[in-house]
């Protein structure tokens, strides 16, 4: 077994790897950029080097640097966790030829798998379905629009180098193919430097099940099982679970060894995915290989969490040399697992994604990179950064039930402790998510989101009554704690901030606003030391609140809640087992923005890079009409026009960063 391994990754997965690690009594080695010097993944391990820039060009790409800091510390393997250079047969090799060991496949096998075209004439041969596609060389436009035309409408165009949700389009009508592939081949170029795509039927009503493999250098693979990772959005995972619901043993048994047929045809070795696409149609369902990943998996932990193991374990091991821990009959399943991403984004802005503070972050009392009823995985603390060069994920949120309705109810509630306040995220989402008749009942598919999005975007989690009460009792609670503290402990009368009065009663104001939603409460202070509480000139209820350890009890009229509330700057953030939601403070004297399509401006909705613009001074344009392209966070964003009128100024040029909110260009408007 190793003595010491360099992880070359950060966040939850770099920490992931750490855990174990540490667990097995191997040293560990970090890497970093200059954004992540002080991050959690760099405490986490024994020693920690420098890569460079923030960037991940400048740095976690940088192999080279990386295999001279494995030779530095006297680290024997590289882990590359997911991401970055885990799937890099360039790498792979370079690690293989400086004498260490990458703990992975060979890079014959990634580079086999690596190209979806390629492996899917491999996969052809070993006699694995394949949905009806255009998998060639040739890669003319011209060509490739006729054999879409061929395939027939949908279609997916998909970079064959790709991954991970990038560099795929769906395209619904010949008219939108080349506008569809020029983005496709540019985030696919940016993403993984290859333009190469392929074309594939798009299955209607498609489910996204696949298998975990492992194989040794003995010769031996297995699969444990399956993870139904169906519920998507941007093609990008969003809740993974397993077993797949409805997947009966037979067909479990079929997807199994048709993997570990696909992972023999290119003598695999090691954690690998062979992802498929179910079709489910009235004669059944029915499998066709997609691709595999050949690496460990974001969702790997719903596995741990239904077979008992360790998967990151069994890497090391099988990459130190030794045989499969299990055979395949040993390996068993055990009740329900399902996986919730904690993404920094606004899914009611498309899922755009966000940067800021985690001016708080609470998680669930929980397990750590372990097996666990709650399990988080992270890579964050309270008061790091997201910063806009990496992924949008913040932790992993894993539950395991002895039954899928047990399961479900146990990340419900786990969501509803999970706070995050200063960063955009898609927590609220997830819980609504939960809720669906699709996604409780099973109806599984990836076209889940889409389909229920009348019930999970621009939702309001919190009624505003809900709100003001908890944000007002927050408020009370902050000014007795805020008099104790400056009277170190004694209250003097006079002290009191609570505008009680002798002879009447006392009252104050407040104004809370959500969108474009408002509330007015007015709370009476009553003589005998109690409150009383009108919202919205509504008949007044008693009012009572009261401090806990973790939380506060709140009680206005018959209702009665448990609440956590954080207050920051002009804005409150309320968190109760119903929902959560942010509120902000009317202030009548601050200045309104006027409206963006009022004013002729178009503003970058996230920090990103600018991509492209397809417009020029000068030029007419329509309310609609795609005006710029940004780039964030590894993804593509498309900028529309917001009123018909004259392009009056480009603000940026191509290559530049831009920050949230800053005007891109000015738009004379059409009068």
């Amino acid at each position: 077994m190793f003595q010491k391994i360099l992880i070359a990754n950060r966040g939850e997965i770099a920490c992931r790897v750490a855990s174990t690690a540490k667990r097995m009594g191997i040293q560990t080695v970090a890497v970093y950029s200059d954004a992540d010097a002080s991050a959690k993944h760099v405490l986490m391990c024994d020693e920690a080097v420098h890569l460079g820039g923030s960037a991940p060009n400048e740095s976690y790409l940088r192999w080279e640097k990386i295999i001279e800091a494995v030779q530095a510390t006297g680290a024997q393997a590289i882990h590359p966790g997911y991401g970055f250079l885990s799937e890099n047969q360039a790498f792979a090799k370079a690690c293989q030829q400086a004498g260490l060991i990458f703990i992975g496949p060979p890079a014959s096998a990634i580079e086999a798998m690596g190209l979806k075209a390629a492996s899917k004439q491999l996969m052809e041969k070993a006699k694995v379905p394949l949905v009806p596609g255009y998998h060639g060389a040739d890669q003319s436009p011209s060509l490739l629009k006729q054999e879409a035309n061929r395939i027939g409408y949908p279609v997916l165009i998909k970079a064959s180098a790709g991954g991970g949700g990038k560099g795929m389009r769906i395209v619904e009508h010949e008219k939108d193919f080349e506008t569809s592939l020029a983005s496709c081949q540019r985030e696919a170029t940016s993403s993984f430097g290859d333009a190469a795509v392929l074309i594939e039927k798009y299955v209607q009503r498609p489910r996204h099940i696949e298998i975990q493999i492992f194989a040794d250098t003995q010769g031996d693979c297995v699969y444990l099982f399956e993870r139904d990772c169906s519920v998507q959005r941007r093609h990008q995972k969003v809740l993974e679970e397993a077993p797949a619901p409805g997947l009966t043993n037979d067909m479990r048994e079929r997807m199994g060894q048709a993997a570990v047929a696909a992972a023999q045809a290119v003598k695999y070795v090691g954690a690998g995915t062979v992802e498929f696409i179910v079709e489910q149609s009235e004669k059944g369902m029915q499998f066709f290989f997609m691709e595999m990943n050949t690496r460990l998996q974001v969702e790997h932990p719903v596995t741990e969490a239904i077979t008992g193991l360790d998967l990151v374990e069994w890497q090391l091991r099988i990459a130190s040399g030794e045989a499969l821990p299990l055979k395949q009959d040993q390996l068993k399943m055990k009740g329900h697992a399902i996986e919730a991403r904690i993404c920094a984004e606004n899914p009611d802005r498309d899922f755009l994604p966000a940067t800021g503070s985690l001016d708080v972050y609470k998680t669930p009392q929980a397990s750590s990179f372990a097996v666990g009823e709650v399990r988080v995985d992270d890579g964050f603390r309270q008061g790091d950064v997201i910063s806009p060069y990496y992924d949008s994920m913040i932790a992993k949120l894993i539950v395991h039930g002895d039954t899928r309705e047990q399961a479900l109810a146990r990340l419900d509630q786990a969501l509803s402790q999970f706070h995050v306040v200063g960063v955009a995220n898609n927590i609220s989402f997830l819980r609504r998510v939960l809720k669906t008749q699709s996604f409780s009942k099973p109806h599984l598919d990836t076209t889940l989101i889409d389909r229920e999005k009348n019930h999970l975007f621009h939702q309001q989690s919190l009624s505003l009554d809900v709100c003001m009460v908890s944000t007002i009792a927050q408020m009370l609670l902050q000014e007795f704690k805020s008099i104790q503290v400056n009277t170190r402990g004694w209250v003097h009368p006079f002290a009191n901030r609570d505008a009680w009065s002798p002879w009447n009663t006392s009252q104050r104001q407040f104004e809370i606003k959500s969108g474009d939603a408002k509330c007015q409460g007015q709370l009476s202070y009553l003589h005998h030391g109690g409150y009383e509480l009108s919202i919205d000139n509504s008949k007044p209820f008693t009012f009572e609140f009261q401090a806990h350890q973790q939380s506060m009890s709140v009680r206005w009229g018959d209702q009665t809640w448990n609440a956590n509330v954080y207050l920051h700057g002009s804005e409150a953030s309320i968190f109760t087992s119903r929902g959560e939601c942010r509120v902000q403070w009317v202030d009548a004297l601050r200045h309104q923005h006027a409206d963006v399509a009022t004013a002729g401006r178009l503003t970058a909705p996230m920090p990103g890079k600018v991509i492209a613009f397809h417009v020029k001074a000068g030029d007419s344009v329509k309310k609609g009409q795609v005006l710029a392209v940004m780039e964030a966070m590894k993804m593509e964003h498309t900028l529309a026009s917001p009123a018909d009128g004259a392009v009056a100024e480009l603000l940026f040029a191509v290559g530049d960063q831009v920050a949230e909110g800053l005007e891109l260009l000015k738009i004379d408007l059409t009068s």
